[in-house]
């Protein structure tokens, strides 16, 4: 079976969704293809910081959010071994995601609000990527994916938001992600009668090793634990007494109580990964009507907290650049004009890119740093001290509005040339 459309995204994750609205918003129609059987909440909750607020106003998408989270402005970081208490204020930068502050949501919450935005059609589950090749067609460059199920789909423009192990990067020649040397198991405590903390933020630190909690609402938390290291077993239960006899042993009452209310069904352990920066200043981010976007642009640790709304960015960037060659073409999508506006997106979020990725690797080796005293000292004297409560305006950005659309140009959008 052959089909042809005028944009493909492989990966329905944050980065695959929030692209799609962001080019349905510019009048382009997006079909998603997605490997597994329905949406993916691997690592339960994420925290959005403002800079993650400002794309989902773009999307529409923010109101669905806020009135359901609240945000979290203080918190408190707990040397384990030392027992101080540090107390963090959260500043963030002024207006920043139109006053939303730093919140933390459910991933599945946050999928289905973008997912809400498409047509019931815009999804296909259950498509594994085989192959990508590219053709002339008309003198125009056309991509054509194979499906393991013998689908054939010819696509205008084809855009990978498939995640750390990326078919569509590793087509585009794109260096694989290496090991940070860390491991995060990620999950969340259900309290039936309510588990009584205030909106902040607990970390807690020791050698090598930072865990943490923070509420969703007023019965769920969501919990972390990064570690040095690359072994734990795979079975959610042994994950959980892996924490707690052995990785957490010696941390407060209210974190291991938290990691007892643990819900299984959302408990996860993951190796980390990064692509180093320098693939991404210097590797093929794109190559004619082909790009990337997420995590199968930027892999990163989660020590800035800046996975999610990174590929929030991504999205409103590319829908922006798209929109505009589309509004100018009257409504078409014109090949050789997209393959600047994809080329245009690529220059405008590579340093971006890379500086997360390098801010996240580093602020992790801070915090996991081990018992030497100058590692302490920047960890405890510097990071917690002077930085942490401002990452909120370190990696601000403003990553823009999508373009006014005419009803013009929304009914010829999908038209072939």
């Amino acid at each position: 079976m052959e089909r042809i459309e005028d944009v493909v995204i492989v990966g329905a994750g944050i980065a695959g969704l929030a692209t799609a609205v962001a080019l349905k918003r510019v009048g382009v129609r997006a079909l998603v293809l997605e490997r597994s059987e329905g949406l993916r909440a691997t690592g339960a909750a994420l925290t959005l910081f403002p800079n993650a607020w400002l794309p989902l106003n773009a999307l529409g998408v923010s109101h669905k959010l806020t009135p359901i989270y609240a945000p979290t402005s203080m918190g408190y970081v707990t040397n384990v071994s030392a027992g101080d208490v540090q107390q963090v204020h959260f500043r963030v930068a002024n207006n920043g995601g139109d006053g939303q502050g730093i919140r933390t949501v459910h991933r599945k919450v946050l999928l289905e609000a973008l997912a809400e935005e498409l047509p019931v059609d815009s999804i296909q589950f259950s498509s594994k990527l085989a192959i990508i090749e590219s053709e002339e067609q008309g003198g125009a460059s056309i991509v054509v994916i194979h499906l393991e199920d013998g689908t054939t789909i010819k696509s205008k423009i084809l855009i990978g938001c498939d995640g750390v192990n990326s078919v569509v990067a590793r087509w585009l020649g794109l260096a694989e992600p290496v090991h940070s040397g860390r491991s995060a198991v990620r999950g969340l405590a259900v309290f039936s009668q309510g588990h009584g903390f205030k909106q902040e933020v607990h970390q807690f630190v020791d050698a090598g090793k930072r865990a943490g909690f923070v509420p969703l609402n007023d019965r769920e938390l969501y919990w972390f634990l990064t570690y040095n290291g690359d072994n734990m077993p795979g079975d959610p239960e042994q994950i959980q007494k892996q924490v707690l006899e052995k990785y957490a042993e010696k941390f407060p009452s209210s974190y291991l109580d938290v990691v007892r209310h643990a819900d299984l069904s959302t408990l996860t352990w993951a190796s980390l990964k990064f692509r180093q920066p320098w693939g991404i200043i210097f590797g093929k981010l794109s190559k004619g009507n082909v790009t990337v976007a997420g995590d199968a642009m930027h892999p990163m640790t989660p020590d800035l907290g800046q996975g999610g709304g990174s590929s929030l960015e991504d999205a409103v960037v590319l829908g922006r650049h798209i929109g505009n060659s589309v509004k100018s073409n009257g409504g078409l999508i014109v090949p050789g004009d997209m393959a600047k506006a994809i080329d245009d997106y690529v220059k405008e979020r590579r340093w971006r890119a890379a500086f997360l990725v390098t801010g996240s690797y580093l602020a992790g080796w801070v915090q996991l740093g081990g018992d030497k005293w100058w590692v302490k000292f920047l960890r405890d004297g510097i990071f917690y001290k002077y930085l942490f409560g401002r990452i909120s305006g370190l990696v601000h950005k403003d990553c823009g509005k999508l373009p006014a659309m005419s009803s013009g140009d929304m009914d010829h959008s999908s038209k072939k040339d």
